[in-house]
């Protein structure tokens, strides 16, 4: 399952930027003080203090923080030798280890929330009103950016589970939505979007796949767009466009020159993108019970 790379080449002066942009950032805030914020500990364990929160597994934290099963292990049994946290066996699967906070580590943590919000504050008074708006929006864009930047969009079976989660949380979504319902008999066959005759991607954020798009060939020359979907939590971030140009590029590369698609009336913001993606508004191809507006799209080659 290869992820699919976008074709623009990253400059060398867009690397530069982000590296020093990190590494001031990274030394503003106090990363790489063994002291952080202070306090006895390093940033590593001040922030599993933190995301340990009511409890969790530690299977959810490495997912969650991205950390290398050992070393996050090495952490969690260090701040537990402090007094900080538990370790247990969850109740329900004996394969998971779950952590919690004791006392001693919720009095830290609630030290460390106040002192993180003084620094924050002390950084804010130097600039204006409007600058620390303009500060607070930046930093919103660039939230948006990264998270959108570590989704992966990748080529998946059509009957992958995965693949099928997503088309059942898609029904769920669209089934509220259409005034008339969702009959789920209206998805996608595995059959027709995997090997020769179509295509399916899957976006996964930290291991959970949050969107898809299916692609299947209608006639020679021709594919159609199908299901291209967003979870809830992972919308406002582009993310549905990436899947539309995955699709695109598929497509391309199958020797396709024309996508089509339909959508309904009631996904206004879904006929808005498509026009915004070059896509041109047709007279009815087919006679889908859903669609109440016909898209095309010429590809280059």
């Amino acid at each position: 399952m290869e992820p699919v790379r976008n074709t623009e080449p990253v400059s060398t002066d867009q690397v530069t930027a982000f590296r020093r942009f990190n590494r001031y950032f990274t030394r503003r805030i106090g990363v790489l003080d063994d002291h952080y914020l202070g306090q006895d500990r390093p940033l590593g364990e001040a922030r599993l203090l933190f995301e340990v929160g009511d409890g969790a597994s530690l299977r959810e934290l490495r997912s969650r923080l991205g950390l290398d099963a050992g070393y996050l292990s090495r952490m969690a049994k260090a701040l537990e030798a402090q007094g900080m946290v538990t370790l247990s066996t969850h109740p329900q699967d004996s394969r998971l280890r779950v952590i919690g906070l004791t006392p001693a580590g919720r009095v830290e943590v609630e030290e460390q929330n106040r002192r993180a919000h003084t620094a924050a504050a002390g950084l804010l008074e130097g600039l204006s009103d409007p600058q620390r708006t303009a500060l607070t929006e930046a930093m919103a864009t660039a939230q948006r950016l990264l998270r959108l930047a570590g989704i992966t969009v990748a080529l998946v079976d059509g009957a992958a589970p995965d693949a099928r989660a997503c088309l059942d949380a898609y029904a769920a979504d669209i089934d509220e939505r259409f005034p008339e319902g969702f009959d789920k008999n209206d998805l996608v066959r595995p059959e027709e979007v995997s090997g020769d005759a179509g295509a399916f991607f899957v976006a996964h954020e930290e291991g959970s796949p949050v969107g898809c798009g299916a692609l299947r060939r209608t006639e020679p020359g021709v594919g159609e767009i199908r299901h291209v979907w967003v979870a809830p939590a992972a919308r406002r971030l582009g993310l549905a466009r990436r899947l539309l140009a995955a699709l695109e590029q598929e497509a391309a590369a199958r020797h396709l020159t024309v996508v089509r698609l339909d959508t309904h009336a009631a996904l206004t913001e879904a006929q808005a993108m498509y026009r915004a993606c070059g896509y041109t508004e047709i007279p009815a191809y087919d006679d889908h019970v859903y669609a109440s507006h016909w898209f095309e799209k010429r590809l280059a080659h």
